[in-house]
């Protein structure tokens, strides 16, 4: 079956949709004519996106404020959702830690594994519940190069992200016959095309420039890999990179230089 085509009935269902590559792939769906309904928790702000994307690309824009890590708020898109024909999902919201793990928030660890593991599980249930009669329909879920391997000071992101990536690939291959595409999206560090100095974080300053990936280019390449059907893409060159060594560096010599790298974003995020 081919890539869902955008018509005025089906929408794309896009969570964390109020930035990053979330954001971007809203952008790069609107342009090609698809609804949409943008899923975050900042309603002002997905608002702001939905009005623009909607005067802009003549498209429908539903904004769907919510909190994906509170199960009660994933009731309620499902049963929302229930209500539109979704013909394409990305799964794109999540939040991350660094540090040593028993010296994290519970209640934040605790809703990053919601966010970016339970929320995924059940969106996807729900999406390919109509795609899978229909017989067409594209899911893409965000997980991560960091998924490969085991990440000291980063534990409960790349236990998310390694669930999301083995899951993700596994429905590729099963949805196969059913003529519903299914990517998954692994990206390594992704940003902003420039950011001010003042707002570099650690990782800003140590990765040249030409390394990063931008929003815009990873949706692009995420868009055309899901009109392929590609099982995964990794966009970029930094992320590629990672993606290589993550997957057949001998683990015992990898993880404790990614546990020191990552140690250093934890000392700057809770600086």
């Amino acid at each position: 079956m081919s890539f869902p085509q955008a018509s005025k009935s089906n929408y794309a269902l896009i969570t964390g949709a109020s930035q990053g590559i979330g954001e971007a792939m809203a952008r790069k769906l609107a342009a090609a004519g698809y609804n949409l309904i943008l899923v975050a928790r900042r309603e002002e702000v997905l608002t702001r996106i939905a009005d623009e994307l909607a005067g802009t690309h003549g498209v429908d824009v539903e904004v769907f404020a919510a909190d994906l890590s509170k199960a009660r708020d994933v009731d309620a898109l499902i049963e929302h959702i229930a209500r539109r024909e979704i013909s394409i999902c990305v799964n794109s919201a999540g939040i991350a830690s660094f540090g040593p793990f028993m010296e994290q928030d519970w209640e934040y660890e605790t809703n990053q594994f919601n966010l970016n593991a339970a929320a995924v599980f059940r969106i996807t249930k729900a999406v390919l519940d109509q795609m899978v009669p229909r017989g067409s329909g594209a899911l893409c879920n965000v997980g991560s190069a960091a998924g490969n391997s085991p990440i000291p000071n980063n534990a409960t992101y790349v236990f998310t992200k390694a669930g999301v990536n083995t899951f993700t690939e596994s429905l590729h291959y099963e949805l196969k016959p059913t003529g519903v595409h299914c990517t998954l999206l692994a990206p390594g560090p992704v940003r902003e095309a420039e950011i001010d100095e003042d707002e570099q974080s650690f990782i800003d300053r140590l990765v040249p420039d030409v390394l990063w990936t931008t929003y815009e280019s990873c949706a692009a390449d995420t868009l055309r890999a899901m009109r392929r059907n590609k099982r995964r893409v990794v966009p970029g060159p930094l992320s590629k990179a990672m993606d290589v060594v993550s997957t057949y560096a001998p683990r015992g010599s990898l993880a404790p230089l990614l546990g020191s790298f990552y140690a250093k974003m934890g000392e700057e995020q809770h600086g």
